[in-house]
């Protein structure tokens, strides 16, 4: 009787098998991400400019670095498993960890073409801030601003294209026949010394190709993308999916990492700062106890005969955008009316490129500092500070807050109620609104409709009143009314939206003053337009994008013109607007601002600003005239020199004399204002003791 032949084995895993499937796992993400890159430039096309092409291959070369950084980390379980047939038999594991780790970074890379074209960063802390908001406000925003719909349909086709793909990888890597993983035998590969061997060499190439560079010291930074004199070049280089690890682990750092670190002695930094912001108008009282706390006499003859005090804070107002300020598309045609009866700052900043550091900044003169940009959010936020609400309500002001949207947003209510100020009035609190939009609240019409009516039954009343009025349709998703009271802006490409939202804002800007120069207080009252950040163009001048920082800032008042003039290109930012208020009120005054009074500054002072976008970056720059000093975390501080208006410009130069003083000065500012806010020395009073 013939002898039955034994059943064929089904083959079994080999290395050279599995490291084909390996790399070719590894190749077909490394052409995933490139081609997420093209998307991204393609959609954010109007940025290329004058750019060569030869600047942009450039940037692509530098993405693959950054690229094969995050392939090497996705590979790690395939590499591992080279000690175990069984494991690399269980290919049907690895094609779904593949595909799930491609489709999410994919994701990634669908949200970042619209969240560069807002922000001109790669993905950030802000993307976790947003979704530690009011998730009700976020989802809104999201779904009316942005086409949600094709970018999940999008999501998942590539999806399932990747799943197609990866089989496909699986299927040409593997013996004929397919493994059969439960008789996976260690014995039927390599023996182990050999497949030990294998990995320490796999391991090496990881190791090289994670660091991302040869060279010895710290591996590849996000510094290393900028090797052109573009910008947008520069950042495209960079890989979203690693720059939002990174932001993740610093914000769920217990040690608060991203805080400035102190660089130089503290006494040594407190100096500097104080020959920074003391003029002969200051007084600095308590030296021991804090840094800055300073008696300011104002000198009589620049006072004005004032009372009332009205701050507006215009949503995403931009300086490029402002006729005023040079640009010829008619966007503001009232607030460019209004700079006639005014003085006008044109090199003026927000201290930060989001809205929340615009109003704690202007109303508490506090700066945007690393690790503080939500200070309104944080333990440190509710630390008394000294700004406008705090002063003015020790002389006894009456206050109103006016704003389109919910005070929850932000903490916003709480943040200002602690600082001093007791009514607000918000979305809930208007009665058949013109309009009003399921995202944020009522328009601006409305917003400041309410806020001539608060200001008339302030002056009714017969004290000294201050008033933040601040608008919001100039924010995704620019719902507007239907019936729009200004002609739509075109031309502007993808800017058109936000442009259109901007001419609505400036309209009623206008309209709200026609009304306040009717009423008697207008005659005692100093306005203070300003914007609370600017938005990206197709202009980004320096790695700092000036063009989210540079906002007008508009003084009007009685007698205003008459002492100081229509213009003036002082440097300034948010944190000068309470000093500067102050000292046209006149009187004494113990404060501890981080700005000063920019119309009482020496002879042939050209001002100065200290900025940082938002994010969890520690990127940081000090504007001093008409030069700008930039230092990013871990990296050499570079200075341009640059220009705004029509024209905007930057040159770099790089043997600046004094770059070694303004780093100093920057870093001084930075490290003391920190410290003040650590040890709760910030306001006019020291803490009491908890």
């Amino acid at each position: 009787m013939a002898k039955t032949d034994a059943p064929a084995r089904a083959p079994q895993p080999t290395v050279k098998s599995h490291l084909a499937y390996t790399l070719l796992s590894g190749l077909v993400l490394m052409v995933l991400y490139t081609l997420l890159r093209v998307a991204l430039l393609v959609y954010n096309r109007e940025g290329i400019g004058a750019t060569p092409a030869s600047t942009f291959v450039e940037a692509f070369a530098n993405g693959l670095r950054f690229d094969l950084r995050l392939v090497v980390y996705i590979l790690i379980p395939l590499l591992l498993s080279l000690f175990s047939a069984r494991m690399m038999a269980a290919r049907g594991v690895f094609r779904f960890w593949l595909t799930l780790v491609a489709s999410l970074t994919a994701f990634f890379g669908l949200m970042e073409m619209d969240f560069y074209r807002e922000f001109h960063q790669r993905l950030n802390g802000l993307v976790f801030q947003y979704v530690k908001e009011d998730p009700k406000t976020v989802l809104s925003m999201i779904w009316y601003g942005y086409p949600v719909v094709r970018y999940l349909l999008a999501w998942a086709l590539v999806t399932w294209l990747l799943s197609l793909v990866f089989k496909g990888v699986d299927r040409v890597t593997r013996p004929r026949g397919g493994f059969n993983v439960a008789s996976a035998d260690n014995r039927a590969v390599a023996p182990l010394y050999k497949r030990a061997v294998v990995f320490l060499l796999c391991l090496v190439v990881a190791v090289i190709a994670a660091r991302g560079t040869l060279r010895q010291g710290p591996p590849l930074r996000w510094g290393d993308a900028y090797t052109t004199d573009s910008n947008f070049a520069n950042t495209l280089g960079l890989n979203g999916t690693l720059t939002l690890i990174a932001a993740a682990k610093s914000r769920m750092s217990e040690d608060r990492d991203n805080i400035w670190k102190a660089t130089l002695p503290q006494a040594e930094a407190q100096q500097v700062v104080r020959d920074m912001l003391l003029t002969a108008n200051d007084k600095l009282i308590d030296p021991e106890k804090a840094a800055v706390r300073r008696d300011f006499t104002p000198p009589p003859a620049n006072t004005l005969p004032i009372k009332n005090v009205v701050v507006i804070l215009m949503e995403s107002f931009a300086g490029h955008s402002v006729g005023a300020l040079g640009d010829e598309s008619n966007i503001t045609p009232y607030f460019d009316k209004l700079s006639q009866e005014g003085l006008l700052f044109d090199r003026f900043f927000s201290n930060g490129t989001h809205t929340h550091q615009g109003m704690f900044a202007t109303m508490a003169c506090f700066p945007n500092l690393p690790g503080f940009e939500y200070l309104m959010q944080t333990p440190e936020g509710s630390h008394k500070l000294s700004g406008l609400p705090q002063l003015l309500s020790a002389r006894k002001y009456d206050d109103v807050y006016v704003y389109n949207g919910d005070f929850a947003w932000d903490n916003q209510s709480g943040f200002f109620s602690n600082q001093g100020m007791t009514n607000f009035i918000g979305r809930n609190d208007f009665v058949n609104p013109v309009f009003s939009d399921p995202t944020w609240g009522v328009s601006d019409q409305d917003m400041f409709d309410r806020g001539a009516e608060e200001l008339k039954a302030r002056e009714a009343k017969g004290k000294p009143f201050y008033a933040l009025l601040q608008t919001l349709s100039n924010h995704t998703p620019y719902a507007l009314p239907a019936n729009l009271p200004v002609e739509r802006v075109t031309g502007h490409g993808t800017l058109d939206e936000h442009l259109t939202a901007m001419r609505y804002s400036d309209w009623a800007l206008g309209q709200f003053f026609e009304k306040a120069k009717k009423e008697p207080y207008y005659k005692d009252t100093l306005f203070v337009v300003v914007g609370d950040h600017g938005f990206g163009n197709n202009e980004q001048i320096t790695e700092m994008d000036l063009g989210r920082f540079n906002v007008p800032m508009l003084m009007i008042a009685p007698g205003l013109q008459d002492k100081f003039g229509k213009r003036s290109s002082i440097v300034g930012t948010q944190i000068d607007i309470v000093p500067t208020i102050m000292g046209r009120l006149g009187g004494d005054t113990v404060h501890q601002c981080w700005g000063r009074d920019l119309l009482n500054l020496p002879a042939g002072d050209e001002g100065f600003g200290v900025i940082k976008p938002s994010g969890s970056e520690q990127t940081v720059a000090l504007v001093t005239g008409n030069r700008i000093l930039i230092e990013p975390k871990e990296m050499e501080p570079k200075v341009y020199s640059y220009e705004l208006g029509t024209k905007p410009h930057a040159e770099l130069m790089p043997n600046a004399p004094d770059v070694t003083e303004l780093r100093k000065k920057l870093d001084s500012f930075l490290q003391t204002a920190t410290k003040s806010l650590l040890d709760n020395t910030a306001g006019v009073k020291d803490a009491k003791p908890q």
